[in-house]
């Protein structure tokens, strides 16, 4: 039982399965897909119109497994910091943000959960806590100096999709997928400027709760002159990394550590002088493989023993020359 306070039920709406639109609505992908019509590329996340939106309503990557992700049922608008914070911590709803909030803290989203944002919607001061949950989906909104994390994903949730965000500057990480959360994407968004971007796995010593688990999928986000953490990858096995648009990086682009398996695939990297590390601070080196990547006024790409590239789920990459209109076009909220 939640013990947020009730959301008001006025707002709410049923969203019917049989009609196309509302069960784009319902993966969190009606606004999106009406404010982005038109985007170009060859994955089932994008280049959709608006009156296309069945193409939109399969996620790609690591979140299609294990059952994969739809996130909440029944709408409900709101446009207060106190409405929203109600909302994510229920369940079962598709959470449509109007407008600005300001918040503060880590804030529980519940399982079966879309966070939508309308046309600007932005969230600033505080961030989502995805802790122990399954089926969530945060697509569409601006996240600005938050306190913490931007999100945190931990406790071994699962099937987690984080597309389609603008994320600035803030204290601690944009999306930090840790403690054997399991079967998540991350695609489709806007980072900028930020330093220690993302981590998958946050502890050298954590091994035993993360071995076999945080198995992730980012593709097609733009980091646009961050620093480092694109992501760091601690302990986690076949993460995918492909169709990325990397510009400006300050340290490094994508470390892996801890026995790590990461593919590399079909990334563009701008002014990178260090494109991976293997190994990093103290973390003991993982392994790397990279392939069919461009390097543009960048230096090589560093890569250490063997991964598996036998994925289990379907996907297209994009050529990676053609990856910095692909991604500058579609990537970050609307």
């Amino acid at each position: 039982m939640s013990t947020n306070p009730a959301v008001p039920r006025v707002k709410r709406r049923v969203l019917l399965a049989s009609s196309a639109g509302a069960a784009a609505a319902a993966s969190g992908l009606g606004v999106w897909a009406a404010q982005n019509a038109g985007a170009e590329s060859n994955t089932a996340e994008s280049g959709a119109t608006a009156t296309d939106v069945g193409a939109l309503q399969s996620v790609v990557g690591w979140a299609s497994q294990n059952g994969g992700v739809s996130g909440g049922s029944e709408e409900v608008a709101v446009s207060s910091a106190d409405e929203f914070l109600a909302a994510i911590g229920e369940g079962g709803l598709i959470v449509r943000l109007s407008g600005s909030i300001s918040i503060s803290g880590m804030n529980d989203v519940a399982s079966d959960t879309t966070i939508v944002g309308a046309s600007g919607a932005r969230i600033t001061g505080g961030g989502l806590d995805v802790s122990g949950q399954s089926n969530v989906i945060v697509t569409n909104l601006t996240f600005d100096d938050w306190d913490d994390d931007a999100i945190n994903v931990q406790e071994s949730s699962t099937n987690i999709w984080v597309h389609h965000n603008t994320f600035g500057v803030g204290y601690d990480g944009c999306v930090d997928v840790k403690r054997g959360s399991d079967f998540v994407t991350v695609a489709w968004n806007r980072f900028d400027g930020h330093d220690k971007n993302m981590l998958l796995g946050h502890s050298d010593d954590n091994g035993g709760q993360d071995e076999g688990h945080l198995r992730v999928t980012y593709h097609h986000n733009f980091f646009n002159g961050t620093g480092q953490r694109n992501p760091r990858v601690r302990f986690g096995e076949q993460v995918h990394v492909f169709n990325n648009y990397y510009k400006d990086i300050g340290s490094y682009g994508i470390a892996t550590t801890q026995d790590a398996g990461v593919i590399v695939e079909a990334n563009y990297f701008e002014n990178v002088e260090e494109p991976t590390h293997i190994g990093e601070g103290d973390s003991s080196d993982g392994r790397l493989v990279a392939f069919d990547n461009v390097l543009d006024d960048s230096g090589e790409i560093l890569t250490n023993g063997s991964v598996n590239t036998d994925l289990p789920y379907n996907y297209s990459a994009d050529p990676a020359d053609q990856i910095p209109g692909i991604v500058e076009g579609g990537a970050g909220a609307g």
